[in-house]
């Protein structure tokens, strides 16, 4: 057995290994139980050990053992929860890496089903559906439009994307192309922050508006954006599938070309951060290209990097630690009476603190704080044979966003608020769309 989270050791994906690896850290998790509710794993997985007399792990089937991976959505809450992690325990325990050595094993020695290789494939192609989806947007935009409509359940059957969900449609424009397109509009002192944008999939080919918005808060906040040309998907989709190489494929692409923006910026004298507007893409930004690429780019980019209200913020807490005004508050637009704020776990997870909440208190709005799952979690949730289990991970999230009763609802992943509208039939904004509609910028700009 092989306690290792480290995907270049010889015996990560030695099946056996891995084996006895689960039925150790399923033990731990089986007297331990603080994660029971964070999603259907850990019931899963202690029922399937309780229906033994001596509650013995080792008795665990490999179909049981394999039902409690696929059930798994990397929310990374374990970190939040778990006692036991790597560096804080003896029992060097991580159960969502375990679970993404556990799918890149299946990966690699579970024959999938013909259906189930074409889910992967679509939510894996996420340029190639932006570019498709960008171009033909009218007809994209229909055929996606209306869940649970013939054409989505024909879809469903062809793709496996659930029917029932809800996607966010495409822009003709895209954000790259905007970008090019805009004239810089610096506000107040040019700052000597400059940030290098990361919009990711979402905001290149469907939610452009919260590019457009990051860059306009940014400017007006004095800090200048570019955007690296030639950026893909973070990888994300393949590596939750526990497709290694071809995740490997996008994120050694993408390290090169951040690597190289931030030393020839750095060169230049220039103070570059990569910023994220999304927390999916950030986290694996963070946290996964260092572990599962590797070497001094993937670490530089790594360090640079900071979800997109963590930078704002951490440039108005600077400031005022220095005796300095900090960001711009002349809030001259609209701005809610009240607004709920959904923390997205893979935000959460970082560790950052809660930056975007506090970001939009700096506008006067009354805060409710809900962070329970949307059950979504990178592309999961977005699978048709996932969704009465995802549903029922955000039934508790529903209820809380519809308690509050807020004039507005706010939320920085795209694909969790896709869930929340479902749930509760409110439309969240990204926390700088928000902000930019406070400081009075228009949404069509």
């Amino acid at each position: 057995m092989t306690t290792t989270y480290d995907p270049f050791h010889p015996q990560y994906l030695d099946e056996s290994d891995l084996r006895e690896e689960l039925t150790r850290v399923y033990d731990l998790c089986h007297g331990c139980r603080l994660c029971f509710k964070f999603c259907t794993s850990f019931p899963t997985l202690f029922s399937a050990i309780d229906q033994h007399d001596s509650q013995d792990a080792a008795l665990l089937t490999v179909a049981e053992q394999d039902q409690v991976v696929d059930e798994c959505f990397q929310c990374k809450l374990c970190y939040i929860n778990c006692p036991y992690i790597p560096g804080q325990s003896e029992w060097d325990l991580d159960f969502p890496r375990l679970m993404m050595r556990a799918e890149q094993v299946l990966y690699r020695n579970r024959a999938s089903s013909r259906k189930s290789n074409v889910t992967n494939a679509a939510l894996a192609a996420t340029d190639l559906a932006g570019k498709a989806g960008s171009i033909l947007s009218p007809v994209a935009n229909r055929a996606i439009g209306t869940p649970n409509s013939p054409v989505r359940k024909l879809m469903e059957k062809a793709t496996g994307i659930s029917a029932e969900r809800i996607l966010p449609p495409y822009q003709r424009t895209r954000f790259s192309t905007w970008f090019k397109r805009h004239t810089p509009r610096l506000g107040r002192a040019v700052r000597p922050e400059t940030a290098l944008v990361f919009p990711t999939c979402l905001v290149e080919y469907q939610q452009t508006e919260v590019g457009r918005d990051l860059v306009s808060v940014y400017e007006r906040n004095g800090v200048e954006c570019q955007l690296p040309a030639g950026q893909r998907c973070c990888g994300a989709p393949m590596l939750h599938q526990g497709d290694l190489e071809g995740f490997r494929h996008n994120a050694e692409h993408n390290i090169k070309l951040l690597s190289t923006a931030l030393r020839k910026g750095a060169a230049r004298g220039e103070n570059l951060t990569i910023v994220v507007p999304q927390p999916t893409c950030g986290y694996v930004i963070k946290k996964d290209y260092p572990d599962y690429v590797g070497g001094p780019d993937a670490e530089l980019v790594a360090n640079n990097t900071k979800d997109s209200s963590e930078f704002l913020m951490d440039i108005h807490r600077a400031d005022k630690s220095a005796g300095l005004e900090g960001l711009d508050t002349s809030f001259d637009g609209a701005i809610p009476e009240t607004t709920t704020y959904h923390a997205p776990c893979h935000l959460r997870a970082q560790q950052i603190g809660l930056r975007s909440r506090d970001l939009l208190k700096l506008t006067g709005t009354k805060i409710t704080l809900v962070a329970e799952c949307s059950g979504i979690d990178g592309t999961w949730g977005l699978r048709a044979e996932n969704l009465e289990i995802s549903r029922k991970v955000a039934k508790k999230m529903g209820q809380d966003i519809l308690a509050a009763n807020s004039a507005a609802v706010a939320g920085d992943c795209s694909l969790a608020n896709g869930g929340i509208e479902l749930e509760t039939g409110e439309v969240p904004q990204h926390p700088l769309s928000l902000m930019a509609r406070a400081y009075g910028i228009p949404k069509d700009h």
